[in-house]
């Protein structure tokens, strides 16, 4: 058993108000024990749904309709509540968008790290006192000791950042899953955070699941990838080898947008169009819409992920142009 995570024909549905669609359609990744992948695509593309499946934190209007999502070799899809309480937190950790949403402002960071810590195990007194101070040490908050007693206003957006990720990395878990890690955090700190999953990540042998919707991210931090639009997988690959020759036309698109250097005023390539709205989506490749090589066959049939060669897959019926 070499894979921490399979996940495979992947599919969430939305039911609200009476409409029912799906935000994530039948998608297919595995992450082995210690590996990196990379999740990325627009917002509202069903990467971070697919996160909360993992984590069994789906919304209730949001249930996995079909597929496997396979941890440890255990299908997570199949698990009662009190099964997956037992996995969450401890064998895999999630760290959230935004962490003043996600910590609670009423108490300090010893409060909520320690709690984090005694919902699995039974710890307390100075001992889990040290554990949490050597937590923030980890994280390379300065003055540990001192910091135990804030509360999440008192500190920077950067620290809030990194008491996240000690709270999720406290029970030592196979898996740490990132969503959007750096979105709210500016350039400058979010490569610190960044170099920081990396460290803990090879210290602790800890596989990484990284949501992002920033290919600059993806280049830094994982070694396979998975470009992901409108519910579905459209690449997937090694990282360097979708730097290095991406197939399909929407992963084109997004490294064309990634900006380059200075800029030197050269205007930004941008992909024309919007995402689909998951209740309408086009009968054939969805990204057709907005594909400048889309033709007939393209809106009539929807591509499937297939093999181009050894580790890379496309749904495009033209990759290689």
């Amino acid at each position: 058993m070499d894979e921490l995570l399979n996940i495979k024909d992947l599919r969430v549905k939305i039911t609200d108000g009476g409409s029912e669609f799906y935000a994530v359609d039948g998608i297919d990744f595995r992450i082995p024990y210690g590996g990196t992948h990379a999740l990325v695509g627009e917002s509202g593309c069903g990467k971070s749904i697919t996160a909360y499946s993992v984590m069994g934190l789906l919304p209730d209007v949001a249930s996995v309709d079909s597929g496997s999502i396979h941890f440890r070799g255990d299908d997570l899809t199949k698990l009662s509540g009190r099964e997956l309480e037992r996995i969450r937190g401890k064998s895999i950790g999630m760290i959230f968008q935004e962490p003043l949403a996600s910590l609670d402002p009423v108490f300090t960071i010893y409060s909520q790290i320690s709690e984090a810590i005694t919902l699995h195990e039974k710890a307390g007194g100075a001992q889990l006192k040290e554990r949490v101070t050597a937590l923030l040490k980890k994280v390379h908050i300065p003055d540990a000791k001192q910091r135990l007693e804030s509360y999440p206003h008192q500190l920077s957006g950067g620290m809030r950042q990194r008491v996240m990720i000690a709270t999720a990395i406290s029970l030592k878990p196979a898996l740490l899953i990132a969503d959007e890690p750096t979105t709210a955090l500016d350039v400058t700190i979010q490569l610190q955070i960044l170099k920081l999953l990396k460290e803990l990540k090879d210290e602790m042998g800890m596989g990484l699941f990284l949501i992002t919707h920033d290919l600059g991210v993806v280049s830094y931090t994982c070694e396979q990838v998975s470009v992901m639009y409108a519910g579905r997988i459209v690449e997937s690959c090694a990282t360097k080898e979708l730097f290095a020759s991406p197939m399909h036309p929407y992963t084109k698109a997004l490294l064309k947008s990634i900006p380059k250097g200075k800029g030197g005023g050269k205007k930004i390539a941008a992909i024309k169009g919007m995402v689909p709205s998951p209740e309408h989506m086009p009968k054939g490749c969805r990204f057709a819409p907005r594909c400048e090589l889309a033709d007939k066959k393209c809106e009539e049939a929807q591509p499937v992920l297939a093999k181009v060669s050894t580790g890379h897959y496309v749904a495009c019926i033209r990759p290689w142009q």
